[in-house]
């Protein structure tokens, strides 16, 4: 009689999960951020966080602490308290040198006023961001200049522009590094109502279009409408709209 040895089945393991798919960071975090003057508080432990692509406005009265809130998360100023974060990597806590080198990566800042340098053009407005990054801007500012509707004006000085058309140009300098967020601080605010529409409009399909976060600051309702979020300052502290 013959045995035969039972055959052992191959080992079965379970099935390997798919892997999880890649998340970034937040373009912008703040957390529990405080600040003041004189010994008074003029924000009291702000938390938010803005998501590449989404656009966040803030809303508030005058002297509720916007533009100092704006300043502290675009490193402009240093908070008494808390953190800020670019695209997940501390900012708060670098030197001034470091802060600029890494908000020319990580941030665009557009105001009220475009803050130009007269002395350049239009093209070379745009390529100033390339200087801190050690990077040839060339390409990327054509580029842009054309979505703003600004070709062709690449060697026309700022002071030959109209204001919208200036503005256009602050919205691209802003966004040529294709940086993780835009800080936008009352962006239409010198502009009359059809041009005030316009760059609104065109700001934020620019940015959801490179994947930018934003996060503006402003009384314009339209624009606080096309928001993806609203929230609201009202004596240092920040709540939903």
């Amino acid at each position: 009689m013959h045995y035969h040895r039972p055959v052992t089945p191959p080992a079965t393991h379970p099935a390997s999960a798919a892997p999880a798919p890649a998340t970034h960071p937040p373009a912008l975090e703040a957390r529990a951020v405080r600040h003041g003057f004189g010994g008074q508080d003029v924000l009291h432990g702000v938390t938010l966080s803005v998501a590449r692509g989404e656009v966040v406005a803030v809303t508030g009265p005058s002297g509720s602490g916007k533009s100092t809130l704006l300043h502290l998360l675009g490193g402009l100023d240093r908070p008494d308290h808390g953190e800020v974060l670019w695209g997940g990597t501390r900012a708060d806590t670098l030197d001034s040198q470091g802060r600029a080198r890494l908000r020319a990566a990580s941030v665009g800042l557009v105001f009220q006023h475009h803050y130009l340098l007269q002395d350049l053009t239009v093209l070379d407005n745009l390529r100033v961001p390339g200087l801190l990054l050690r990077q040839d801007l060339t390409d990327a500012a054509r580029t842009l200049l054309h979505a703003v509707g600004l070709q062709g004006r690449e060697h026309a000085m700022p002071a030959q522009l109209s204001g919208g058309e200036r503005q256009r140009v602050a919205l691209a300098r802003a966004l040529v590094a294709r940086p993780a967020i835009l800080l936008a601080d009352e962006p239409t605010g010198s502009l009359d109502s059809g041009n005030a529409v316009a760059v609104s409009d065109l700001m934020i399909a620019l940015a959801r279009q490179h994947g930018t976060g934003v996060l503006l600051v402003t009384h314009d309702e339209h624009m606080a409408t096309r928001a993806d979020r609203r929230l609201h300052l009202l004596d240092g502290h920040l709540s939903a709209h």
